[in-house]
């Protein structure tokens, strides 16, 4: 190190290279923002509001929601922000910071799905102790250590990016701050922490997927007990919402994570966060409303009031 100059800014890609296609992707991007902002703002208001939605399995949807809006609004903005200007420019700590903040987000709501699946399957599996053991107390402390989760495993792995040092080339190939881009600027040998960092999230992430399957093994193999076909098809319909939203947040994440930084892809990297980044926080209004009838009637009385 003492014969390189560390790095105290990076210069952020953005959405493209090609100015036209840059400037005709930022009313897309505006728009799925916005649509996810007021869709999730919306599911937020709802609940609050409407007393009959006071139950577990809508205050994690309300959670989610939250966290939708923060983890869209960690990357969107300032990627919206740098296609305007066209300055990709972003500061060392900044770059650290966005990351922390963005991993906090998307680790909180992993975590938070599998509680959300765990609510599931206590539900269908002990509906008559379902309202004892999912109190408020305990449904808080839930959503308290998905919270804290989030943060340590965050904390560690923008320590083991940042920790790396940084003396030049300096372009990320990204529109935002992220594990993969970032670490294959390192000067040095970066495969050890790239190990440590994979071994870490294949450990945690893959244990909560893990129980988020358990869960679904038992909520299925007690739906299939059901006699009747009305039956198990409102039981497992109070789940497929859910099952919806793992699916996409696992899919396209993993895609991005379960893949080492050297053979992170400049043109498929930035598309799969995409998906799992802008887009999949913004259609989980659209997931949860389409499929639950006492949450698009929620809306319909949110927005249309008295007559509904």
């Amino acid at each position: 190190m003492s014969n390189h100059t560390r790095v105290t800014h990076f210069i952020l890609r953005g959405f493209s290279d090609v100015p036209q296609l840059r400037l005709m992707a930022i009313p897309v991007f505006l728009l799925i923002y916005t649509f996810g902002l007021l869709g999730n703002l919306s599911i937020i208001t709802a609940v609050t509001r409407d007393s009959r939605l006071h139950s577990p399995m809508y205050f994690f949807l309300k959670n989610l929601s939250f966290l939708d809006i923060c983890y869209t609004s960690a990357t969107i903005p300032k990627a919206v922000v740098i296609s305007l200007t066209g300055s990709g420019v972003i500061s060392y700590q900044e770059c650290a910071a966005q990351l922390y903040i963005f991993l906090t987000f998307s680790s909180s709501e992993c975590f938070l799905l599998t509680a959300m699946a765990y609510d599931r399957c206590l539900a269908i599996l002990r509906p008559l102790l379902y309202g004892t053991i999912m109190s408020q107390k305990y449904c808080s402390a839930l959503v308290v250590t998905a919270w804290v989760g989030g943060a340590i495993y965050s904390a560690f792995h923008t320590f083991n990016t940042f920790s790396l040092p940084y003396c030049g080339p300096n372009v990320i190939d990204h529109f935002f701050c992220d594990i993969p881009p970032v670490m294959r600027l390192s000067c040095t040998d970066y495969h050890l922490s790239e190990e440590v960092g994979f071994a870490v999230s294949s450990c945690i992430v893959m244990s909560s997927f893990a129980l988020t399957v358990v869960s679904y093994i038992g909520i299925v193999a007690t739906v299939l007990r059901i006699p009747s076909v009305e039956g198990r098809w409102k039981a497992f319909s109070t789940c497929s919402s859910h099952l919806t939203t793992v699916i996409l947040f696992y899919g396209t994440g993993s895609f991005v994570y379960l893949r080492p930084a050297s053979q992170y892809s400049p043109t498929l990297g930035p598309l799969a966060s995409i998906f799992y980044s802008v887009v999949t926080p913004s259609l989980n209004p659209v997931v949860y409303c389409l499929r639950n009838k006492d949450m698009k009637f929620a809306l319909q009385k949110l927005y249309c009031g008295r007559k509904y």
